[in-house]
């Protein structure tokens, strides 16, 4: 059965796509079926992997809209266990579609719960908002991984994502319990750095990953490549830290 796990922050840049493309193909590396569900209208996670969105016939606005089957719309990618629910250019008008649709914060859980069997793992790369297709992320979720920058401002606008967390599961989702942290764009040398880790460890506590993602030159450019930092250089210190939080996240997912 799936671990459905959505990636989410509201705020840009902070390597929340990043995160979706190499956790994900960490994972597959490891024989692991994953699906990678690109979630948001930008469109970066399908062209971190390598696909053309303006190439892709059919997408998640399709599966959404009810216009493509499953089958139709995943596509195969360079690593064999890892395939992608990609956005095409349609999605960036989803969420005024779905706004006079019923059940509208439901439409991707029912396809997501015919796929549970199918995959050991599926991740869902929200966009820089909490419009309607993060919340149908988190309303088909069970949990939620928020990476979480190690700059300025932080944590500013975290609060209002747990609330969001919250009140989805109160009144959509009982299921979404958890979630975690990952501090991304570390630095050891800056003090910074150090700072805002040790303010979301005192925050957060257990909630906060072991792993911490450094920035990385090789891990920046791997997306312009079309590839995960696994197939672009897996010996960097990028290709390292996502393996060890792909170890981290099975250890917690599979967790009694």
């Amino acid at each position: 059965m799936a671990r459905v796990i959505t990636i989410s922050n509201q705020k840009g840049g902070v390597g929340k796509t990043t995160t979706a493309v190499n956790l994900s193909a960490a994972i597959a590396a490891g024989e692991k079926s994953c699906l990678l569900i690109d979630c948001d209208p930008q469109g970066n996670a399908t062209t971190g992997l390598g696909l053309d969105i303006a190439e892709l016939s059919h997408g998640l606005y399709d599966v959404l809209m009810g216009t493509s089957s499953l089958e139709d719309a995943i596509t195969e990618t360079e690593l064999p266990h890892l395939h992608l629910l990609g956005a095409t250019p349609e999605l960036i008008g989803a969420e005024v579609e779905m706004v006079s649709m019923t059940a509208k914060e439901f439409l991707l859980k029912k396809p997501i719960s015919a796929l549970l069997k199918r995959y050991d793992y599926i991740f869902l790369d929200c966009p820089p908002s909490l419009g309607f297709l993060t919340i149908n992320a988190l309303t088909a979720s069970a949990s939620v991984l928020v990476p979480l920058q190690c700059e300025y401002y932080a944590l500013e606008g975290l609060s209002k994502l747990l609330t969001t967390v919250k009140a989805v599961r109160k009144r959509l989702n009982p299921v979404l319990r958890r979630v975690d942290i990952l501090l991304t764009m570390y630095d050891k040398r800056n003090n910074l750095s150090r700072q805002v880790e040790q303010e979301a460890r005192a925050l957060f506590n257990e909630r906060v990953l072991k792993t911490v993602i450094p920035r990385n030159v090789r891990l920046s450019e791997a997306p312009s490549y079309g590839k995960p930092i696994i197939l672009y250089d897996i010996r960097s210190q990028g290709a390292q830290s996502y393996l060890s939080l792909a170890h981290e996240i099975i250890e917690r997912e599979t967790a009694p």
